[in-house]
């Protein structure tokens, strides 16, 4: 099925990038401090095993800040973790979940603009309907990431970027590595992306969260990464074991090159039959003859099928 595919689906955080966001900005609103937004969000964020929500977390650990216990904790799916902390109801969310409150105030859209432009995964710190502050986090893509792309294109094979990250910060990458991006998308999006994708032929869905497993199960092949979520890695159909987007170019090689000599090898066994069928019957060769030939097809066939053996290492 590999050999088949004809798009790919690429989840960004943890795929197409390094999976290690890093806070690199902090706007306190509403009159908090910079100190109080970050220590308020690691403390919601601690209840989480996001990747933005460890960037946080470990970056507040890393400020000295002393993290509170987080009460009642609960995620709204793909938008935002909420809880009590030190007895105020708080939340973490993307600014879509900030929007659907209808949160406004002190250049809110002004400041998410500017971060989101160069290129910067933001969230909002939210009493009730107030925003305390923004949270500004990058992520790199991968090293081999563009060149991986390059690679599925010569191949004849299309690269899509599925995430629920805001539109500017997903263009901004997608940008940089050749690809189309669909962002903004929560986990039944995805599935509906998938879908659209297979109308045009078989679909492959690269990913590594748990968000990211209806779309792993419903792609034609679910390909996890090695690092990811449990759940992603018992949902795909096959693992990336060194984490490199590079796995999924050989990975198609390897399935072509399958298809190929399975192909060859049936055209051989099935020829030579052919072959020394016709020839034995007009007495050309004999008996003894034919069965030495079928045994030779058989020793042919399995010397060519063992020169997949050397595909990785051609490749490495």
């Amino acid at each position: 099925t590999l050999g088949k595919v004809r798009f790919i689906a690429f989840d960004k955080t943890g795929t197409l990038t390094r999976g290690e966001p890093r806070v690199t900005d902090i706007v306190p609103l509403s009159g908090s401090d910079a100190r109080e937004v970050l220590r308020l969000a690691a403390a919601v964020e601690s209840a989480s095993a996001h990747p933005l929500a460890a960037a946080i977390v470990r970056h507040a650990g890393a400020q000295g800040e002393t993290i509170g216990a987080v009460e009642g904790a609960r995620a709204v799916a793909g938008k935002a973790v909420t809880g009590m902390v030190a007895g105020r109801a708080l939340a973490v969310g993307s600014p879509r979940y900030a929007a659907e409150l209808g949160v406004r105030g002190e250049g809110l859209e002004a400041h998410i603009a500017r971060l989101e432009g160069e290129g910067k995964t933001t969230v909002v710190l939210l009493e009730g309907d107030r925003p305390l502050g923004l949270i500004a986090l990058r992520d790199e893509p991968r090293e081999d990431a563009a060149a991986a792309i390059a690679a599925l294109t010569r191949l004849g094979v299309g690269s899509v970027m599925l995430t629920g990250d805001n539109a500017r910060t997903a263009h901004a990458i997608a940008g940089t590595l050749g690809l189309e991006a669909r962002a903004e998308l929560l986990p039944a999006d995805k599935l509906t992306a998938i879908r659209e994708l297979q109308e045009a032929g078989p679909v492959a869905m690269v990913g590594d969260g748990i968000n990211d497993a209806p779309a792993l199960a419903t792609a034609t092949v679910g390909i996890a990464m090695g690092a990811g979520t449990d759940v992603a890695l018992e949902t795909a159909s096959a693992a990336l074991l060194r984490n490199s987007i590079g796995g999924v170019v050989e990975m198609i090689g390897l399935a072509r090159a399958t298809m190929r000599t399975i192909y060859w090898n049936i055209g051989l066994a099935l020829g030579l039959k052919a072959i020394i069928l016709v020839t034995t019957l007009l007495g050309i060769t004999n008996l003894w003859f034919a069965i030495l030939s079928d045994t030779g097809a058989t020793a042919l066939v399995t010397l060519n099928a063992l020169r997949l053996l050397g595909f990785g290492a051609r490749r490495d």
